[in-house]
């Protein structure tokens, strides 16, 4: 019995794609230049470098502070030199208007940064997951109800819902991780319910449920390891986005009076600033190259799980 191998037949090549075979009846596999096998490789995406290494530097930073700084700036420490005092080899940043080193301080508003992002993202992810796989499961009603909630917490912008919270709590870093994570959850929840909606309509989903697998197996088995990478992205800008509503409380006025905030330094700074410039314009630099890192580190994970923006090379 002979088997007809005419017609074109799909063979799979190097990179895992399916591609025509170049002879009828023969399986042969793509090449690149010099007729040898293509493999696949995928080059590293520069956004994600960037992103890595500006926010690696920043957590690195805070984290140095929380054990060590070169002078003692925290609550009720007396200064340490002049006032206003430029950059020198004592004080690399100089100081502030009440002598305090000013490097020192940057320091410990990076472990400040740090903290809000990453509890805020704590918050936001576990509530906003929690709330969009609900509002994925049938029956539809609910559903109805808990989108309508969640727009119209959307739609409320999150430092008038910070401002609230601290209105009612006081001012405190505990208000403004708690109102921004509340806040970037409904962001979170609105996310997850349309992906994992998605996810459970899938084929492959409805004959795991056919099988037997209960509704937390598929869950946990397929509906979060598919929506994972778009909820990375928008948790990498959520963490941008934290840093920047609290240095905004902080300049205020509205946020922790003890914290050493970039915003509160950069407020503190404004009335000096003809004075002692670097005051200013460091906090300022520091909190747009952190929400620039965070932004750019999103992309990148966007850039390496989206196939319709992932080449291969």
């Amino acid at each position: 019995m002979s088997i007809d191998l005419g017609g074109e037949i799909p063979v799979v090549e190097g990179s895992g794609r399916l591609a025509p075979a170049r002879e009828e009846g023969v399986l042969a596999p793509a090449t690149g230049d010099g007729g040898a096998p293509r493999a696949r490789r995928r080059s590293v995406s520069p956004s994600f470098v960037a992103g890595l290494v500006m926010v690696g530097l920043v957590a690195l930073v805070g984290v140095v502070a929380v054990f060590w700084t070169p002078y003692d700036v925290g609550v009720g420490a007396a200064g340490t030199g002049g006032r206003l005092e430029g950059p020198s080899a004592q004080f690399w940043a100089g100081t502030d208007r009440l002598g305090r080193d000013l490097l020192s301080q940057l320091m410990g508003g990076a472990t400040v940064a740090m903290t809000v992002a990453i509890a805020s993202v704590v918050i936001a992810g576990l509530l906003g997951i929690t709330i969009g796989v609900g509002g994925a499961a049938p029956p539809p009603p609910p559903d109805v109800a808990l989108l309508n909630v969640v727009d119209l917490m959307i739609a409320f912008p999150t430092l008038l819902l910070a401002m609230l919270i601290v209105t009612v709590r006081g001012a405190s870093l505990t208000s403004a991780v708690v109102a921004i994570g509340i806040s970037g959850a409904a962001v979170i929840a609105r996310v997850t319910r349309v992906n994992a909606a998605r996810v459970l309509r899938e084929d492959y989903v409805t004959a795991a449920t056919a099988s037997g697998t209960g509704w937390w197996g598929t869950i946990l088995r397929h509906v979060l390891p598919n929506v994972a990478p778009t909820l990375l992205v928008q948790l990498m800008l959520l963490a941008g986005g934290a840093i920047l509503a609290e240095a905004s409380l902080s300049y205020l006025g509205l946020g922790s009076p003890t914290a050493l905030s970039w915003g509160r330094l950069l407020s503190a700074a404004q009335k000096s600033v003809a004075v002692q410039p670097l005051g200013a314009i460091l906090p300022g630099l520091l909190i747009a190259w952190t929400v620039l890192g965070l932004n750019l580190l999103g992309d990148g994970i966007r850039e390496r799980t989206d196939p319709s923006l992932r080449g291969d090379r």
